[in-house]
């Protein structure tokens, strides 16, 4: 271990993955803030899945537990907070990477799904920090990561309208945080993923517009100014950094992990 998280304590909420031994953003970033030297809470719905991270993990000699939470919950929120401290003793580093995608525009969009999509990807990452804040807040210290995306600042190939609305308010969020928090030693920031080969972007983007994987996967590919999609690992790495110490005059920003997509015309 390079220890670049030596000694911390990190809570990755959405720690697991697709069914199986996938490699998504959340699962990614668990194993390299455990390679660190971090102490990882790995936080999932799937008690299952965030126990295969764990064995993953557990199998390169790191230190994890898994612990299962719908993030959308206040009272999931607030027990996965206190168990955290009650294990560890602190949190130093809250990574929130839950997030899921839906197609269409405000005419295609059921009223269901606008709400699902909302507060999957934003009204969790509020009710997360609501209650690991007070703990950083006393501890003066932290570092709060939170996955957004493209869609946020640019429109995708199609309409998302509840995904791109939900991003954009992860981002505004995210910089809330930061500037009411600054002055206490806490620092937040976002990751703003373009296209990534995760099984979950694949999968579910292929499903919902009925393209096979191979062609989905050609034309995203051919769509990045680098060639090629990024993948989980390139997520987990700038969370590393935006995680660390190395980063620890950085707060608000939006960091773009894209293949120079925000920079094509």
């Amino acid at each position: 271990m390079a220890g670049r998280l030596a000694n911390k304590v990190a809570m990755v909420v959405g720690a697991g993955s697709t069914p199986g031994e996938t490699m998504g953003n959340g699962r990614a970033t668990a194993i390299l803030f455990a390679r660190e030297g971090a102490s990882v809470m790995l936080v999932d719905r799937s008690l299952k899945s965030a126990q295969e991270t764990k064995g993953m993990i557990d199998a390169e000699g790191g230190k994890s537990f898994a612990f299962q939470a719908d993030v959308t919950r206040a009272d999931d929120c607030k027990r996965m907070a206190d168990k955290c401290v009650e294990v560890y003793g602190r949190v130093d580093i809250l990574h929130n990477n839950v997030g899921i995608g839906s197609a269409g525009g405000p005419v295609e969009l059921s009223e269901e799904e606008w709400g699902k999509t909302i507060d999957t990807n934003l009204k969790s990452m509020f009710l997360t920090c609501k209650y690991v804040l007070p703990y950083m807040e006393k501890q003066g210290s932290g570092a709060i990561v939170n996955i957004s995306s493209l869609g946020a600042v640019r429109f995708p190939p199609y309409p998302m309208l509840a995904y791109s609305v939900s991003k954009g308010g992860v981002n505004t969020f995210t910089r809330s945080v930061a500037m009411q928090y600054a002055h206490q030693g806490i620092r937040a920031n976002a990751i703003m993923p373009g296209l990534i080969k995760t099984p979950m972007a694949i999968e579910g983007i292929s499903e919902r517009l009925g393209i096979e994987k191979a062609d989905l996967i050609r034309m995203r590919d051919a769509a990045v100014p680098m060639n090629r999609m990024g993948e989980a690992w390139d997520v987990a790495y700038a969370a590393l950094f935006l995680a660390s110490d190395e980063a620890k005059y950085v707060t608000g920003v939006e960091l773009p992990v894209d293949g120079g997509l925000t920079c094509k015309g």
